[in-house]
């Protein structure tokens, strides 16, 4: 496969099969396009359409998002994942309002200052939104150019992902760079996946090497294996007599940084010392609710959620910016992890909106 010989066909590809009606390709402002990356980020598309939407008509410009709350962002960034990238979408906006004049800059080297934006999503923002000439490489883009080429090694290597990018630039074409890094994205996505590649179907398979080997799905290689850690926690889902259920705001950093979701007891702790110290009054009924398995990319969370109904109104804890009693019962305007939301929805019956 020639780097030169990969445009024309893609392109032509594309013109005919390309997906070119998604919400943020009709109107590819860079404010737009920005958002639709940074929720494509580890997302697969279906999932990413409804929260896109939903996303825009509450911050339909870049200074509604910088002015919202950041609890506002993440109730809207509830359920979809990895959280930092909705606080980094907040951080950036301020700057881009406060260093920019609320316009999302056109420079890629400004575009990469910009906190959780790296080289391949300020090439996407760029060409997309203003069809400026700059490669990219998200995993569907590195599935193909490794496969064509038949680049040995795992893309996370930093070798490999070095020839990876020698070749997403030498491939892309001088003109018409937006509707290029589309087709490649949306090759990757439909035909050239990661297990079933249509190779009967695909537009560059004349002069693919992986095919020409017979060994397709050997490109790229996968990432080493290893055994991820198991980690516990204890959650209490506390209720007062009025019905209410203790939340607290998680640190910014970690997991689920930034949201909110009740409090956690160390394994060795007695329950009802923990509510004696906290609350200054005892537990009525402790209740040992289903374990759980969340999985993260690097660790395995094992979570025992206890409901704890207190005996009576407790005076030492009261609404605050870390610590709130909310009646789920009502719509939350926070931002809850998935398995947050989950538990309540256990707790209290499906009375909580979807995010």
């Amino acid at each position: 496969m020639k780097t030169d010989r990969i445009a024309d066909p893609l392109l032509a590809w594309f013109e005919r099969y390309g997906r070119k009606d998604l919400p943020w390709q009709r109107d590819p402002s860079p404010y737009r396009v920005w958002v639709s990356e940074i929720m494509l980020q580890q997302t697969q598309v279906a999932v990413v359409l409804p929260y896109f939407e939903r996303f825009l008509a509450r911050f339909p410009f870049v200074m509604d998002l910088a002015a919202a709350d950041l609890d506002q962002v993440l109730h809207l960034w509830s359920g979809l994942g990895y959280y930092a990238r909705a606080r980094n979408l907040h951080r950036a906006a301020g700057l881009i309002v406060a260093n920019h004049n609320g316009c999302f800059p056109r420079d890629i080297r400004q575009v990469r200052e910009l906190p959780g934006i790296g080289r391949s999503t300020a090439g996407a923002i760029l060409s997309l939104a203003l069809d400026q000439r700059h490669p990219i490489l998200d995993g569907n883009v590195k599935r193909v150019l490794a496969r064509c080429f038949a680049v040995p090694g795992w893309p996370g290597r930093g070798i490999v992902l070095r020839r990876l990018w020698k070749l997403a630039e030498a491939c892309a074409p001088q003109a018409g760079v937006r509707a290029y890094n589309q087709a490649m994205m949306d090759l990757g996505a439909t035909l050239c996946t990661r297990h079933q590649p249509d190779c009967d179907r695909c537009p560059l398979a004349h002069g693919c090497l992986a095919l020409l080997q017979g060994r397709a799905t050997a490109f790229p290689e996968p990432k080493p294996r290893t055994i991820r850690p198991v980690r516990k926690s204890r959650w209490l889902v506390i209720r007062n007599p009025a019905g209410e259920v203790l939340l607290e705001s998680r640190a910014s950093t970690g997991i689920w940084g930034g949201l909110w979701g009740f409090p956690e007891c160390g394994p060795g702790q007695d329950v009802a010392d923990w509510c004696r110290q906290r609350f200054g009054v005892l537990p009525r009924r402790v209740e040992i609710l289903p374990a759980r398995r969340h999985t993260f990319s690097h660790f395995l969370l094992d979570i025992r959620p206890l409901r704890v109904e207190l005996q009576s109104e407790s005076q030492v804890i009261a609404d605050g910016d870390q610590v709130l009693w909310c009646d789920p019962r009502q719509p939350i305007a926070l931002g809850l992890a998935a398995p947050v939301a989950r538990i309540l929805r256990e707790i209290i019956g499906d009375t909580l909106p979807t995010p």
